[in-house]
């Protein structure tokens, strides 16, 4: 389930007015949502509002709030995070007032929850409505914070098991102790029993009943009368036999003692254990598999910090009980008494040192991924984390990580243990990083800044395989030692697959890799097996999630869109989207075979399409402008009963990442009219808006809106006529503008007086249109993202606009021109 405040912050309209309305002075929204995760594992509703005596367990709540407000304003830095920090430290400060003891209010703390309470409540419904799914039954919380909850009241179990247990060692520490007072202060009083200590008599086993004669008393008597010698020896007898019987239940006692607490800690590590699994095997691993997700332009995996703070209340309760069984030890290596107790005490130092190596080894995490797409000689980052390290002071002696790169077939051996060690297949510069504990966040993490992949050994490739299908992986390792090098753990841990590249032109087949990798992987795997063939459902969730996020919107892409895909893909000609719920599609279709008569894959295509779309026409996608997904037929069949000058923009079929106007014109010549397509280059040099508002008879836009009111505020403002532009240091300004010379002569649409290209389509001026939104400025084709002069780029433009100028009359196309 997803969080109820990520959903809240989807509602819309009424709901979301209704939302806002909830929160004011009494609880302001921020605190809402910089504290989302936190608030709602929390366990609010088990405070019983009309029991003044829940006002501690209220009190401690609010104070946990505070704390974690203060947190989250003292980690917020540069010049955005100035005025969250001063508001959130304002937040905390109002609610540290209701906690001062002058505060009159008394039922203030319960009055928060009460609040807090009430909002998460209307939150849920609100969400629930918007979903239209089914009301839990009258639950306040819904599945994951009832998953938060049940994991918080296992661990309030575990530390009351864990104070009575704290109380029952000190109970037996006491009576061990009396037990030994009485004894040697009996042997005192009866004179010395050769000097034998109460341990000596515990160690060699000898049972309570066969304990020697105090031999220096009974020597006394030898000295006395027959008869008083009689009555003392009697005396002594008694006493020698009340001690024995006293000792010999005491011892009993004892023993009993230490069974109880033997079995008390057998039942606390068996919980334990069981709370340790559902926080490392369910909640970290959805952790990771959401941030494998993430990596496919998924939602954010979301902070660590819930996890942190459960795993390190796993490692104190863990630490606590670990302390308790060495003291219990001890105890019993101080006065040995036969029995099973040794036994019981050696198997629960094993299991609890089993669960201590479990929870140190499965937390040490990568927080920040490498790429996953990595280009040799190219500077890249990654940051590892223990998310016990504070708990543990594992920081009083930094560990060293050490990063290497190994190939599928290592990272096997390695799960297997039969890696031989130092293995590696390539070389990382900067590859060794200390950890830093940040004491304001309390964790402990390396941060590698400036790792750079020099080289890379690859593997015999299999069959069809190209190197863009080979995958490595970074393994990160280190040593950490626990309790002042009592225990050191060798930990590892191996980043999401990576598929390194030496050139740009090898990114997209590499991406494809990374992708079906992330989307398809299955947890627990053996490195980094995939399956060969996938649903067409499953991967048109993967490829509208990448879609997205590649070309950052929230208009994804829509059920005509993936029928036009599952058309291209397996070459048919069904438009009903449940036909394909149960096709297959195999790697093979994705990325390695070319589609039928096409010299490229169906990835490319796709590859091609976000490409052009992220880069120059974001915006006209997200205004719904650019139909894209539709083939020629099909946009003349959209076209053939709309008014001339109706147009549409489509994703080219021959060309990766060409887009193409479509049009209807009833001339002699034809009625619909195809524009070879424009690509990236095209657009670097004159914009998609601008390219449309310089061709006069394209007037709506498909169905029926006015193209002026679609496009204008991206064009590009020109000076008017009437002001001239000036002439700069004697030179006079260019002007480049799109024409169709075909179109022209065909449609017989010139004006009179023979007029040039140039009249045939003004370009908008800016005396016509009262406002312009300036269209985002295109990247300069010249430099690369890193801003590095890139001769190849700025050769492939040169040869492209050659190219543009040479172009011949394709039958199917109408060439363009600049002018």
């Amino acid at each position: 389930t997803m969080a109820v405040w990520i959903q809240a912050q989807q509602l819309q309209g009424e709901a979301l007015r209704q939302m806002q309305a909830l929160y004011g002075q009494h609880f302001p929204i921020e605190v809402r949502h910089y504290l989302s995760q936190w608030i709602e594992s929390q366990a609010w509703d088990s405070i019983d509002l009309d029991n003044p005596q829940e006002n501690v367990k209220a009190t401690q709540l609010l104070e946990g709030l505070i704390q974690e407000l203060q947190k989250k304003a003292d980690h917020q830095v540069g010049e955005d995070g100035f005025l969250l920090k001063i508001k959130l430290g304002h937040y905390a400060t109002q609610l540290q007032a209701m906690l001062s003891p002058q505060n009159t209010y008394d039922r203030c703390p319960m009055e928060l929850v009460r609040c807090i309470r009430h909002i998460l409540y209307h939150e849920q419904r609100l969400v629930r409505e918007a979903n239209n799914s089914p009301s839990p039954s009258g639950s306040l919380v819904d599945a994951m914070s009832q998953k938060h909850l049940q994991i918080n009241q296992t661990f309030e179990e575990l530390r009351l098991i864990t104070q009575d247990s704290e109380n029952e060692l000190k109970k037996l520490q006491q009576t061990q102790e009396y037990f030994i007072i009485q004894y040697q202060e009996n042997m005192r009083l009866q004179g010395g029993w050769g000097g034998r200590g109460a341990w000596a008599w515990g160690a060699d086993r000898a049972s309570p009943n066969t304990m020697p004669c105090p031999p220096a008393q009974f020597s006394q008597l030898s000295q006395l009368g027959p008869q008083e010698r009689m009555s003392r020896e009697t005396t002594l007898q008694q006493k020698k036999a009340s001690l024995e019987a006293w000792l010999h239940r005491e011892a009993q006692t004892l023993q009993q003692y230490r069974v109880d607490l033997a079995e008390k800690h057998q039942k606390t590590l068996q919980l334990l254990r069981k709370q340790q699994t559902t926080i490392l095997d369910d909640e970290l691993i959805q952790w990771k598999r959401r941030q494998q997700l993430a990596g496919n332009g998924g939602p954010p995996e979301g902070t660590l910090d819930v996890l942190q703070t459960w795993c390190e209340k796993l490692a104190e309760i863990i630490w606590q009980n670990r302390q308790q069984i060495r003291r219990a030890e001890h105890l019993c290596q101080q006065l040995p008494i036969p029995g099973p107790v040794e036994e019981m005490l050696s198997e629960l130092n094993g299991t609890i040192t089993d669960i201590i190596s479990a929870l140190v080894t499965s937390t040490f995490i990568i927080e920040k991924q490498p790429p996953q797409v990595l280009k040799t000689q190219t500077k890249f980052a990654a940051t590892v984390r223990l998310l016990v390290g504070g708990k543990l002071n594992v920081h009083m002696n930094p560990p060293q990580v050490k990063a290497t790169i190994i190939s599928e077939q290592q990272a096997k051996a390695l799960l297997k243990n039969e890696s031989t060690r130092n293995e590696s297949s390539g070389e990382i510069l900067n590859n060794c990083c200390v950890m830093e504990y940040h004491q304001a966040t309390g964790t402990l993490s390396a941060h590698f800044r400036n790792m750079s992949l020099k080289r890379i050994k690859r593997s015999d490739r299999r069959g069809a395989e190209s190197v863009t299908e080979e995958k490595f992986t970074i393994l990160f390792e280190s040593q950490f030692s626990v309790g002042g090098n009592e225990l050191v753990f060798q930990v590892k841990t191996l980043s999401l697959p990576v598929v390194v590249i030496v050139h740009g032109s090898q990114d997209n087949n590499a991406t494809a890799t990374v992708l079906w990798d992330n989307a398809f992987a299955e947890p627990g795997r053996v490195p980094f097996a995939v399956p060969d063939k996938v649903q067409w459902p499953q991967l048109c969730e993967a490829l509208n999630m990448k879609f997205k996020a590649e070309v950052q919107s929230s208009r994804g892409l829509t059920k005509e869109n993936l029928v036009f895909l599952a058309q291209k893909l397996f070459n048919s000609t069904s438009s009903h989207l449940e036909d394909y719920s149960s096709t297959t599609v195999s790697w093979s279709q994705f990325n390695r075979e070319n589609l039928p008569g096409r010299n490229y894959t169906f990835w490319q295509w796709f590859d091609g399409v976000m490409e052009v779309l992220k880069k120059h026409l974001k915006p006209h996608w997200n205004d719904g402008a650019i139909l894209g997904f539709v083939n020629k037929q099909q946009a003349h069949d959209l076209l053939i009963n709309k008014p001339d000058g109706t147009f549409l923009l489509r994703f080219s079929d021959s060309e990766i990442g060409g887009i193409t106007i479509a049009w209807k014109f009833d001339s002699s010549e034809r009625m619909f009219w195809n524009l070879m397509p424009f690509t990236t280059r095209d657009f670097s040099i004159r914009s998609l808006a601008d390219r449309l508002g310089d061709l006069s008879y394209l007037i709506y836009v498909f169905p029926d809106r006015p193209k002026d009111e679609v496009f204008s505020k991206y064009y590009t403002p020109v000076l008017c006529e009437s002001t001239p532009a000036k002439a700069v240091d004697g030179y006079v300004k260019p002007q480049i503008k799109q024409v169709v010379p075909e179109f022209v002569n065909a449609s017989g649409d010139s004006a009179p007086g023979g007029a040039t290209y140039m009249d045939q389509a003004p370009s908008p001026a800016v005396c016509s249109q009262p406002h312009y939104n300036m269209y985002t400025q295109n990247p300069d084709p010249v430099l690369d993202p890193e801003g590095d002069f890139d001769l190849e780029d700025t050769m492939d433009v040169a040869r492209h606009v050659e190219e543009l100028l040479r172009r011949p009359v394709d039958s199917q196309w109408i060439p363009h021109a600049q002018s």
